[in-house]
């Protein structure tokens, strides 16, 4: 299980999309596109929490997110500029997507990461344009399949 560490005083350098009551939080190195996913995902019904950096905190093992003061409702797309868009005030986290690191296996495993002492699941960033839409099927109540599910 990877780590990354963070202090609710702290800035994270990542991206966070809410969809209902869940949240999904882009982590990567700048220029991977954690920005471009989430302006996917909000085309598609997702709300933004807060776009490259967030305030985290942890407690009883939730992870929750806030956007950066000043900077509410607001996403750089890359060749368009700063776009306002429909904005939620703080999203617990549920899923991490890795956008700097390739998914190279068609059934990956099921992959952690523990930020703040919460163990979240990851997913790294997947080819093709079904991801952003798996992503918000995932969020809105399927689930990740188990690498020992009969299913599989």
């Amino acid at each position: 299980m990877a780590e990354t560490t963070a202090s609710h005083d702290d800035f994270f350098h990542a991206t966070a999309v809410a969809i209902g009551d869940r949240g999904a939080m882009m982590i990567g190195p700048s220029g991977a596109g954690k920005s471009a996913l989430a302006v996917e995902l909000i085309s598609r019904g997702a709300k933004l929490v807060g776009d490259d950096r967030l305030m985290l905190s942890a407690a009883g093992g939730v992870l929750t997110a806030r956007p950066r003061p000043g900077f509410e409702g607001r996403i750089e797309c890359r060749g368009v500029g700063l776009l306002t868009v429909p904005a939620v005030p703080q999203a617990k986290i549920d899923l991490v997507i890795d956008v700097g690191r390739e998914e190279r296996d068609r059934l990956p495993p099921p992959r952690e990461i523990l930020i703040l002492g919460c163990s979240l699941p990851l997913l790294h960033r997947a080819a093709g344009a079904q991801f952003p839409a798996a992503v918000l099927l995932m969020m809105s109540g399927g689930t990740l399949n188990s690498p020992n599910d009969p299913a599989r």
